[in-house]
């Protein structure tokens, strides 16, 4: 089942297009990061989908359904810092949110301590760090328990600390049952606590799958002898490899994570009466990755 079902959506901000023809499937269950640079088109899609921006065209269901008033209870947002009272308390400003958003206060204490503003939830608003404001509009997000949280760049503003602890209980929440979407620019975020994502470029999606699929991390062996044209000819009876290119005076050699082997290919290679003069085991990483991906699309346009 798609928790988010999101069908050729069009956003025009006057000559700009924000978005251009995106489509997406949330399964439920999912962390699902959207992915991309900013102007990407990232904080617009979810705009659009909380029905805080307009779409010019195209469509979007959540929980299979037209959007009403019922799913959007199911639903909490963080898209941006809200405008807590500076003057009042965090606990204040929790029981506030609460009452405007029709949801119960009585999860208010067990809110505060999985932000971690347990001991500061009697300090006033504008006393908070920027981290402290950040996880505070987490925790209004969390108001109600929903069934779905939708979070843009939800660790902006944090130290080191106030990160981690934020994917952890992204973490634990997914582990919960809860279907989580967060937009965000940074691979690493993504890459340690999404189970699927979307890449954005210029408002559209380049690619979207499980992480695991599309941020594939490679192992390239580099490898070159006297002859390389020979060389080429020999490894198209290699099996080990799902990819054969040449770089520069090399030929690049690329294995799935964690399945290269030197010695297979050094041995391999001797046995077909080639004597290697260059052996090298590289990491392809997941930035390489990243940038392939939206290099490519940039060139595609």
């Amino acid at each position: 089942m798609s928790i988010l079902s999101v069908e050729n959506l069009y956003k025009n901000y006057g000559r700009i297009r924000a978005l251009d023809g995106v489509s997406l499937e949330v399964p439920k269950g999912a962390v699902f990061g959207i992915l991309g640079p900013n102007g990407s088109g990232k904080t617009t899609l979810l705009g659009v989908v909380m029905d805080v921006l307009k779409t010019n065209r195209g469509k979007y269901l959540w929980f299979g359904e037209t959007p009403n008033e019922n799913h959007r209870k199911q639903i909490g947002t963080l898209l941006e810092t809200p405008n807590f009272y500076h003057y009042l308390s965090g606990e204040r400003n929790l029981i506030i949110a609460a009452e405007i958003k029709g949801r119960d206060k009585k999860d208010i204490p067990e809110i505060l301590e999985r932000v971690k503003l347990t001991n500061r939830k009697n300090s006033k608003f504008s006393t908070y760090s920027l981290g402290m404001k950040q996880r505070l509009a987490l925790a209004s997000a969390l108001l109600g328990n929903p069934r779905v949280l939708v979070l843009d760049e939800p660790t902006n503003s944090l130290d080191p600390v106030g990160i981690a602890e934020t994917r952890d209980l992204i973490r634990n929440l997914s582990k919960e049952g809860k279907t989580i979407i967060l937009a965000s620019h940074l691979l690493d975020e993504v890459e340690k606590v999404c189970t699927h994502v979307a890449i954005l470029q210029k408002g559209r999606v380049i690619t979207s799958g499980h992480v695991d699929e599309v941020l594939v991390n490679e192992d390239i062996i580099e490898i070159s002898c006297s002859d390389n044209e020979r060389l080429i000819s020999i490894l198209q009876n290699f099996g080990g490899s799902r990819l054969i290119m040449t770089h520069n005076d090399t030929i690049q050699l690329f294995f799935e994570n964690g399945t290269a082997n030197l010695e297979t290919v050094n041995r391999f290679c001797f046995e077909k009466g080639i004597v290697l003069n260059h052996l090298v085991l590289k990491k392809k990483s997941l930035e390489a990755k990243f940038f392939e991906l939206t290099n490519n699309a940039e060139a595609a346009n």
